[in-house]
């Protein structure tokens, strides 16, 4: 519907409803005029939708008397004037007129807002960006914009390119300036599904993907992109740049919704939300995750874009282009300052001759030009591809983690992702920085938020999902590694792995070294307190996770990964918790079973000294360190049970399989473990405290030793003055256990393929320890005084 005319030309009731607003912002028409009272009214109207709510409301004279004493830069009076252009049957070329003047206040006001002169327009009592939204700019916009979804006698109205892309800069620098702008834009839900069809013009495409991003950024809920009209043609059509472009907007769709709240990230509160998902059926984030996957060529295209080099990259004229666009789009203000610095200071080598206007030059079209020498500089090439790269292998990592997780490693494995990242390893994922290298304004080389750190913790990122318990993993060796994994089964007389078998060898890295092994040796230079060990460590534990490979194992360990992690928890003494936690989990998978590990292990732990700080390191956070310590007893009960003469010598020497094999150390390990974790308190990162607690009593059952085990515990609980309290909270969290595991099939397998034993064992143990009968020996209550008793406490969350 056609927004009212402006008040000097209406009459009637209308009229009389505006005109009783404006004598009441004047305070009745004997009071002086009060401009701040205009604005707060406007701002009651633009919260509750009555009242003073747009500038047609007001006659020109009046707002151009107030414009000389508030100083609101004409802003009021152009808007009477588009909304008067912009009217259903006009022809629009005035309305664009008029956008050309508004542009430039707002577009400077915002440039100024997003560098160093943002103090500077804080101090603005009344910017022009919030006189234009206040005074209904913001709604007209959206109006003026959607005027093609309108039919007249069957005939959909239209409107040029340029008159949109002046609409969406508007709207972009409103929102970049004025507070609560995007989130009212997120609550158009028909705006902003309309906004997907100004992406097919390429002229309109980045401020239009700029403009989304914010605003689905901010809606509270997500949007689904099958409600998009003929999405599977639009994405089809874009060029790659604008693919890898509209990759940010598809990380904000495709990512289940973060609520913020720790609370949220209980088990308890996750089983909630699963059994409520289950009754309402696939999330908002599953469907796009579906839509996009439907698209034919989707993910082959994002595999392209990721291992595009640098050399392939779109010419030097369409990158220009697009930074010309950057210059005038903000989204990419910092980036953008990065590459502008980075081409100053290589255009005095290179010759490179791209120049920038200084902000607010009047230029024809407000954009840098180039001259007949453009040159571009490499360091613009690489962060060009670094930026694109980061948002593909984003999308990828999520869809690798999505329900169609088969479906999609099939697809990335047959496009050859893995051997085109492995060639692009060296030259721009893990290149050397330069003595320039490039980071964004106001942050350091060091800096988590840099494009070349991003980029490589996005690498890593997509490294562990691809190998996490999937036997694709061995696509990141080469033929000779392959070959390498098969002579170490041969060599040990055990059957080789079916997987690498089964690895289709035209799919493999090529190269004289595979990425796996690229990782390893990156890991070992990394610095101290590289922020990149945390990930380098999941990414490598990944590889061995599930089911233990005596092959995969000895493959890491003859690259010295073993000393490597031992170096770092021991002579660096590492104090980063998750860096800690990273390489325990690392050092447990890479040891479990494995007996030439432990020799490893003692020949570089060769002192007291150094044991008692492996140890110390070990017992700061059992949260961290529990899941070597569960490695090491099941590791110590296999050996136990072995006639070999290797395996005999290495359990007489070796001073961790003897600290572990004590039963006070077991019983110390027992305690702390369930002490520190509550049904309300268990995560995904500290339920492995419950699950080694009872690897501890399920092999303590096996040796018909569970009784002892639970006496110890109720005497440990009495020596504390605390009778009761561990027992009652260990039972609460095996009632807990059971029902999450007996519901979650793939978590059941990863604990009977990470213990080898049998999920049946595992659940045998938790029914007998529930046994209610006091009488039996090997149930909780019996050890549980009857006036401590507390088991029947009720922890579900609804």
């Amino acid at each position: 519907m056609a927004a009212a005319a402006p008040a000097a030309a209406g009459s009637g009731a209308g009229r009389g409803r505006w005109a009783a607003a404006t004598v009441a912002a004047w305070g009745g028409w004997g009071g002086r005029p009060r401009p701040a009272n205009i604005l707060l009214q406007l701002r009651q109207g633009q919260l509750t939708g009555r009242g003073l709510v747009r500038a047609v409301q007001f006659t020109e004279t009046f707002l151009t008397e107030r414009d000389k004493q508030s100083k609101w830069s004409g802003i009021p009076q152009l808007l009477l004037k588009l909304h008067a252009t912009s009217h259903l049957h006009s022809d629009f070329v005035e309305c664009q007129n008029i956008l050309k003047e508004i542009s430039p206040l707002l577009s400077m006001e915002a440039m100024a807002f997003v560098t160093e002169e943002r103090k500077l327009t804080q101090e603005t009592t009344y910017p022009n960006t919030y006189i234009f939204d206040l005074f209904g700019g913001v709604d007209l916009l959206v109006e003026i914009l959607m005027r093609p979804t309108v039919s007249i006698r069957g005939q959909k109205l239209k409107i040029s390119d340029e008159m949109s892309k002046d609409c969406l800069s508007i709207l972009y620098n409103t929102c970049v300036c004025t507070e609560g702008v995007t989130k009212r834009l997120a609550e158009k839900n028909d705006f902003v599904i309309f906004l997907f069809t100004l992406m097919t013009s390429k002229k309109t495409f980045l401020q239009t993907a700029t403009l989304i991003e914010d605003i689905l950024g901010v809606k509270k809920e997500m949007i689904r992109l099958d409600e998009v009209p003929n999405l599977s043609s639009l994405v089809s059509n874009f060029d790659q740049q604008q693919l890898a472009n509209f990759c940010r907007i598809l990380a904000v769709t495709i990512s289940e919704m973060d609520t913020g709240n720790d609370d949220k990230h209980t088990l308890l509160a996750k089983n909630a939300q699963q059994k409520k998902s289950l009754s309402l059926g696939p999330s908002a984030a599953e469907i796009n995750q579906a839509a996009l996957l439907s698209i034919p060529g989707f993910v082959e295209r994002l595999c392209k874009l990721a291992t595009r080099k640098v050399s392939e990259s779109t010419g030097t004229a369409s990158f220009l282009q697009e930074l010309e666009e950057w210059y005038t789009w903000l989204d990419n203000a910092l980036v953008l300052d990065a590459l502008m610095r980075v081409a100053n200071e290589e255009s005095e080598h290179s010759q490179a001759s791209i120049v920038f206007p200084p902000a607010g030059a009047s230029e024809d079209n407000g954009l840098p030009h180039t001259s007949t020498r453009t040159q571009l500089p490499q360091s613009m090439k690489i962060m060009h591809e670094i930026m694109y790269k980061l948002e593909v292998l984003y999308v990828l990592c999520v869809l690798l983690m999505g329900r169609q997780r088969n479906q999609v490693h099939r697809m990335i494995a047959e496009f050859k992702l893995i051997p085109g990242l492995n060639n692009l390893f060296d030259k721009l994922i893990w290149r050397k920085h330069s003595a320039s290298a490039l980071v964004l304004h106001g942050h350091n080389q060091n800096c988590d938020c840099s494009p070349d750190i991003t980029l490589k913790i996005q690498f890593l990122r997509l490294l562990q999902s691809f190998s996490d318990h999937h036997e694709n993993k061995y696509l990141l060796l080469n033929n000779q590694e392959l070959n390498e994994l098969s002579a170490i089964s041969l060599k040990a007389n055990i059957p080789e792995v079916e997987a690498v078998l089964n690895t289709d060898r035209s799919l493999v890295c090529d190269g004289k070294r595979g990425l796996l092994t690229r990782l390893l040796q990156v890991m070992k230079k990394e610095p101290a307190e590289s922020s990149f060990r945390f990930w380098q460590a999941r990414a490598v534990e990944s590889f061995l996770r599930g089911t233990t490979s005596y092959a995969d194992q000895m493959f890491l360990l003859k690259r010295g990964l073993l000393e490597h992690i031992l170096y770092c928890i021991v002579d660096s003494e590492c104090k980063s918790r998750d860096v800690l936690q990273s390489y325990f989990d690392l050092l447990g998978e890479l040891m479990k079973f494995n007996v030439d590990a432990f020799k490893r292990f003692n020949k570089y732990i060769n002192t007291d000294a150094k044991f008692q700080v492996f140890l110390k390191q070990v017992n700061s956070s059992l949260v961290d360190s529990n899941m070597l310590v569960r490695c090491v007893t099941l590791s110590l009960d296999r050996f136990e049970n072995q006639v070999d003469m290797k395996v005999a010598e290495v359990l007489s020497e070796c001073r961790l399989l003897a600290y572990i094999s004590q039963v006070p150390t077991q019983m110390s390990f027992l305690f702390r473990l369930i002490n520190i974790i509550h049904v309300q308190t268990l995560t995904q990162e500290n339920v492995s405290c419950l699950n080694t607690s009872l690897v501890i009593l399920m092999l303590a059952r096996r040796k018909e030793r569970l009784p002892l085990y639970l006496r110890l515990l109720q005497r440990m609980e009495h020596s504390k003055k605390y009778p009761g309290f561990l027992l009652n909270n260990f039972h609460n969290l095996l009632r807990f256990w059971q029902q999450h595991y007996l519901h979650k099939d793939k978590d059941s397998t990863c604990l009977e393929n990470s213990s080898c034993i049998s999920f049946s064992y595992w659940k045998e143990t938790v029914s007998i320890l529930l046994d209610p009968d006091r009488q039996s020996p090997s149930a909780l209550v019996s050890y549980i005084e009857e006036p401590y008793m507390d088991i029947d406490r009720d922890f579900t969350e609804e």
